[in-house]
């Protein structure tokens, strides 16, 4: 049998050989921001994503993806395509007014971000309105007061049903259906999606080199987390948003 002295003698020397070659690698990291700190549940994607991360493009089959064109109604009555909001970075989403379960979240969300965004003039919302023939002009104005949006580039629409279910689905692949099953009579994905100024849907990358294409919305941006544990992503989607305004396309 070996004398304990010579396991501990190999044993320091390997803590001695890890030091020398390690250590200083992570004292570096640390200087040059690489490590980042957070006391939130959010850290093992902002330990990956830092705020000076570039935003990905969506690509399908090589191709940067834009936004599908539309043409609707707003709250004020005006027709309202994708061409009102070129030289603007916006947020989609999908909504309707008579909702009692998520959109309520979602639009005092958006109201959180437009507040916060109030001195930025090319930044912008398109809330499409999944429930149209109930949800006319007058009804989305009286929406509009109802949760304060004062952002001129905000518009609340409403217009065709099967181009809107077309536009949720099949443009964007966020999810809306009508039906008797559902509560309130539709359902929908509680996501939002970030276009840059040239119409550009745009997106991180999480840890695996994928892109994260959505933000969650449903989510209380100041309740932090809800009843499931998921957390609140609408300060990820202001981060995002500044890059986009700061930079135009980053």
């Amino acid at each position: 049998m070996k004398p304990r002295n010579s396991s501990y003698i190999g044993i320091s020397l390997i803590i001695l050989i890890f030091g020398i070659i390690f250590i200083p690698k992570i004292i570096d990291r640390i200087q040059n921001n690489d490590i980042v700190r957070s006391d939130s549940r959010s850290s093992k994607i902002d330990h990956l994503i830092s705020d000076a991360d570039p935003l990905a493009f969506l690509e399908i089959d090589g191709n940067k993806k834009k936004i599908p064109a539309f043409d609707f109604i707003n709250q004020n009555g005006k027709r309202i395509s994708n061409n009102d909001f070129s030289g603007k970075a916006y947020v989609i989403e999908f909504f309707f007014t008579t909702c009692t379960t998520i959109c309520p979240i979602m639009n005092n969300n958006l109201v959180h971000l437009q507040n916060n965004l109030k001195n930025y003039k090319d930044f912008g919302i398109a809330s499409f309105s999944i429930n149209p023939e109930y949800d006319t002009v007058e009804i989305l104005k009286e929406y509009e007061m109802e949760y304060g949006i004062t952002n001129q580039s905000w518009h609340l629409l409403t217009g065709d049903e099967e181009k809107i279910y077309d536009l949720a689905n099949n443009g964007f692949n966020l999810y809306a259906a009508s039906g008797t099953g559902f509560k309130d009579g539709f359902e929908h994905s509680g996501y939002f999606a970030l276009i840059d100024k040239q119409g550009y849907i745009r997106c991180r990358i999480d840890e695996l080199g994928n892109p994260k294409i959505y933000y969650r919305g449903s989510v209380d941006v100041k309740e932090k987390y809800d009843i499931d544990g998921e957390e609140e992503e609408i300060s990820m989607l202001q981060e995002d948003l500044l890059k986009l305004i700061n930079n135009g396309i980053k």
